[in-house]
């Protein structure tokens, strides 16, 4: 897949970080949000790089009304400062057609027929979220094609993650072959974020540890496409007494709800950063400033999930 520009310059560009915050408008943000924008965030501001805003409005039957300007609101209000224009996935639909086109015509893909319901009575009740194989030999009799698969047989997929360690998937018994193209006619979220990654030229993610089994599916797509992964590192989820995850589906609070500061100064206490206590009476640009100053990713829990009192 060719995503190099037209005319490039003469000279070669000089490494520049890029890291990038990438939020689905399908609600409002929320603490378990502001780690994961604020460990990105700093990463690259540390590293004196840039730090790009993208909202994943790939699934529109999951948007909520009005949640990207939503999005960008409580990002200005906590500090955040992005570099270049919002960039938004429902926009570059063409690029996701020529990936497809791309991993169509090398073999990569093909036609699934089954729906959740059938599809469940052939799952292995040890490994559910692994796909069987059902459809890559052909459709079944009687079946009519409902999405499109790409390949995982043979497929193994290492990275180091700095924060979690060193990662490795056996695709065919990890995940199996996945979708990257949905029955209702929508691009996939692995393939989205594959190619807008590299088409912005991130150069490391830092995001939760919840997406960690995602990056294997697009490091594979990437490597099927040829397209430069970035490196992944994979920040501790927050979670309730509970055990569950901090998210819009266990109501956790909106951070416009919230105290700017002392949230702030929370998200970086969860980072294991330390910040002295004087800096909980600081404005919100001191606290930026001593941040990014004294921003330390050997810092961060090496956990993928830490449990956080009532917000």
């Amino acid at each position: 897949m060719d995503i190099t520009p037209r005319s490039p310059p003469l000279e070669p560009r000089p490494y520049i970080y890029r890291g990038r915050f990438a939020p689905s408008p399908s609600g409002a943000l929320h603490f378990g949000s502001l780690i994961a924008a604020t460990g990105s965030y700093l990463q690259a501001r540390h590293l004196q790089g840039e730090w790009w805003l993208r909202i994943d409005d790939i699934d529109p039957p999951r948007e909520a009304p009005g949640a990207a300007e939503q999005i960008l609101r409580s990002l200005e209000a906590y500090g955040f400062e992005w570099d270049g224009e919002v960039s938004y996935q429902s926009q570059r639909h063409e690029f996701y057609q020529q990936a497809l086109q791309q991993l169509q015509d090398s073999g990569m893909l093909y036609p699934c027929g089954c729906s959740r319901a059938s599809l469940a009575k052939h799952l292995d009740p040890r490994h559910p979220d692994v796909y069987p194989g059902i459809c890559r030999q052909g459709l079944p009799p009687g079946r009519t094609e409902r999405s499109l698969r790409v390949r995982c047989l043979n497929a193994v997929i290492r990275f180091h993650d700095p924060i979690q360690g060193l990662q490795h998937m056996d695709m065919e018994t990890g995940c199996g072959d996945f979708v990257i193209k949905r029955a209702d006619g929508l691009y996939a979220y692995q393939l989205a974020t594959a190619v807008d990654d590299a088409l912005q030229g991130i150069t490391e993610v830092v995001r939760g540890a919840d997406l960690l089994e995602s990056s294997f599916r697009q490091i594979h797509l990437q490597q099927l496409l040829s397209l430069p992964p970035p490196n992944y590192a994979h920040l501790p989820i927050a979670s309730n007494p509970a055990g569950e995850k901090l998210s819009k589906k266990t109501h956790a609070t909106n951070i416009d709800q919230l105290p700017v500061v002392k949230t702030l100064y929370q998200a970086l206490e969860f980072l294991g950063q330390n910040p002295p206590l004087a800096l909980r009476r600081a404005s919100l640009q001191e606290l930026w400033q001593w941040a990014i100053l004294h921003w330390q990713f050997a810092r961060i829990p090496r956990y993928r999930r830490i449990e956080v009192e009532k917000e």
